[in-house]
């Protein structure tokens, strides 16, 4: 698989712009990294994943996959933009030529920006089928109502993918059936329909919650078939998982050699607290896990990229690699004692960081029960 050595030292590059302060201020502020995200989409980053005739690299996933990790290895938070690389897969692969020729030439040049991702709701989590937000179809519009939550990046996008009912469930239909993805333009809708709330939360994440109250939306904006959204849905979510992995995997590595670097160089009782296998021991295993989670998200990879439908390596991909990362922000932090808490050194903020992905954009419990029941053939359990 390509390395992208040539990419990753740009992207390296380009972080190193953005240090630790930066960051820091933008966390007690609780702000978003405006100046970060128009150096990487100006530089072509964010639309590597769009075909050359669109605008973009038209790079495999593996491109995608190598730019983020740098990111993290960095020090630096592609949570603030990462949704427009999975998020276009949809519109991409299911949007009419019409559409895709609206919006992906003007998203690639950064023009708009598509970083927000309306699905889950309050009520239902990640129990998709039992969404309650309706669009119904009046004339040329549908009309919009209900709401969603952890819709992150809502306050700095142009464009939102939503999925919404517009068929009732009835009796004998399929859970997921009667779903739609609706193309939302939130800079006409807010005001008009769309109230955005953000929520504050551990991490500097730019989350919010949604409200649609009769918001209309052209029926032109309607992604695919009516009915059909969750499967457009789901099929972007493989990518979600292993960009989302490699991210962790990024976090991982800047953990561990935070944590060697500090071991290598504090002394305490007349030698450097690397010396102690107590130090040693949890930074080398955090290294050997990282290790084979970085071999799971390449075979998830080249499994995507070879047009296989890796469900179970995407999913395993990013349980183990936020798992390795986990371990290594625990590593990091313990090596560093009272300091690994202390602000400047930026551990505490990548700490908090990190911790996302054992919950989002699904749980480790979600991951073990889909590997119960569709690899293992256990009895399904929800």
């Amino acid at each position: 698989m390509e390395a992208y050595t040539e990419i990753r030292e740009a992207v390296a590059k380009l972080c190193a712009g953005f240090p630790g302060p930066y960051w820091r201020a933008l966390d007690r502020e609780m702000a978003y990294p405006t100046a970060f995200v128009n150096a990487l989409t100006e530089s072509g980053y964010l639309s590597v994943l769009i075909p050359e005739a669109y605008g973009g690299s038209g790079l495999p996933l593996s491109a995608a996959a190598a730019i983020l990790e740098e990111v993290q290895r960095a020090g630096c938070n592609g949570g603030a933009c990462h949704a427009q690389m999975y998020t276009m897969g949809t519109l991409l692969r299911h949007g009419s030529e019409a559409q895709k020729a609206e919006y992906l030439p003007a998203l690639a040049e950064g023009r708009l920006r598509l970083q927000a991702f309306g699905v889950t709701e309050p009520t239902s989590g990640t129990d998709t089928g039992s969404l309650k937000t309706t669009a119904r179809l009046e004339g040329d519009h549908y009309v919009v109502n209900g709401q969603k939550i952890w819709t992150s990046r809502a306050e700095h996008s142009d464009l939102m993918l939503l999925l919404a009912r517009t068929s009732p469930r009835t009796e004998g239909m399929k859970r997921t059936d009667g779903l739609s993805v609706l193309l939302v333009d939130m800079r006409e809708a807010r005001g008009n329909g769309l109230t955005i709330r953000p929520i504050r939360t551990m991490m500097n994440h730019a989350t919010t919650e949604v409200f649609f109250d009769n918001l209309r939306v052209p029926a032109q904006n309607l992604i695919g078939a009516e009915g059909k959204g969750f499967r457009y849905i789901l099929s972007g979510m493989n990518a979600e998982r292993i960009l989302i992995a490699a991210e962790c995997i990024g976090d991982a590595k800047w953990f561990i050699e935070r944590a060697r670097i500090y071991a290598g160089e504090r002394s305490v009782f007349g030698r450097p607290i690397g010396a102690n296998q107590g130090v040693q021991f949890p930074i080398a295993k955090a290294y050997a896990n990282m290790r084979a989670a970085e071999l799971m998200v390449r075979e998830a990879l080249a499994l995507y990229e070879g047009g296989a439908n890796p469900g179970a390596e995407a999913n395993m991909a990013k349980m183990l690699a936020a798992d390795a990362s986990f371990e290594a922000a625990n590593a990091c932090i313990q090596t560093h004692g009272g300091f690994g808490f202390a602000e400047e050194y930026d551990i505490e903020r990548k700490f908090r960081e990190t911790r996302l992905y054992q919950v989002a954009p699904i749980s480790t419990n979600l991951i073990l029960a889909y590997l119960s029941e569709h690899v293992l053939g256990l009895p399904r359990s929800y």
